[in-house]
């Protein structure tokens, strides 16, 4: 039995992530208010075991969202296993969503229609659920597919109650993954930019993760990485954290960091450790 809350942002992407779960076989429940968490609880907990059941809370709720934490704790102290998680965007790109789509912010009313406002003031409301997350997934920079690879990676068959791992390339000019637990920047590794054959290719042709991991230098630069990844998983899962992102860094995030992300990967599933990866800005031009 699998209980997933959604919370987060206001046009950060959580429709979009109610579509995955539900693409996955996840009932889903839109705006529950707060106070109805326990008694759905109570529903679960008798539900059958192969049951997955995903709801979504935030600051549609109003001024209930005040009870939210209750009924959190309330949950716990039921007994009944759930998990949170919250979805976050940065604030200008979430201004520039309601202003192409025209909707309108749930807060906007009690701030003169100022989205910005609204945002900030939503954020504030919600910071105590994001401390609280287990997983936690920035849209800023991500299209709506890469979410729903994000989500599928997360729950598509997350029974097991094991970290799962996400390995992120990304490029440094277009901003750091703000979700990302550890970045490892490879930009000091050569560069298959400046090889005319390989420019228009990205890490996920052959030729370019050859060039790339045809250097001594890149070769024990992944040996070294992959031995502290080894060394820190068993200590992350100690302290009970339930997803890792791992961010490779190249400069425009198609060549060295998706070779690293792939090849990081592909050795994490080697050891049987739940991992799916991710190219951010492989698309990008």
């Amino acid at each position: 039995m699998e209980f997933l809350i959604l919370t987060g942002l206001s046009g950060a992407g959580k429709s979009k992530a109610v579509e995955m779960l539900e693409d996955i076989d996840f009932v889903c429940i839109d705006n529950m208010p707060p106070t109805l968490l326990p008694a759905f609880g109570q529903i679960v907990l008798k539900s059958p075991a192969d049951s997955k059941f995903a709801v979504v809370i935030d600051a549609r709720a109003g001024s209930g969202i005040t009870e939210f934490s209750g009924a959190l704790d309330e949950l716990n102290e039921m007994e009944v296993p759930f998990q949170l998680l919250f979805i976050d965007c940065e604030d200008s790109v979430l201004v520039n969503r309601f202003k192409e789509t025209r909707r309108r912010h749930p807060l906007a009313n009690e701030y003169n229609q100022s989205i910005s406002e609204a945002i900030s003031a939503e954020r504030e409301m919600i910071a105590p659920f994001k401390q609280r997350a287990d997983f936690s997934i920035d849209t800023t920079y991500l299209s709506s597919k890469q979410l729903k690879d994000r989500i599928a990676g997360l729950f598509l068959g997350s029974g097991e109650k094991t970290m799962r791992i996400q390995c992120m390339s990304f490029g440094f000019k277009y901003g750091l993954p703000s979700d990302a637990d550890l970045i490892f920047d490879v930009r000091c590794l050569p560069n298959p930019f400046y090889v005319p054959e390989l420019k228009t290719k990205t890490g996920l042709d052959e030729p370019v993760s050859s060039y790339v991991m045809g250097f001594e230098q890149s070769q024990e630069f992944l040996q070294k990485l992959t031995d502290l990844i080894d060394f820190s998983l068993p200590l992350y899962m100690e302290e009970g954290k339930s997803e890792l992102v791992i961010g490779f860094g190249c400069t425009g995030g198609k060549h060295r960091s998706v070779t690293f992300a792939e090849a990081m990967s592909k050795h994490l599933r080697e050891r049987r450790i739940h991992c799916n990866t991710i190219h951010r800005d492989i698309q990008k031009k």
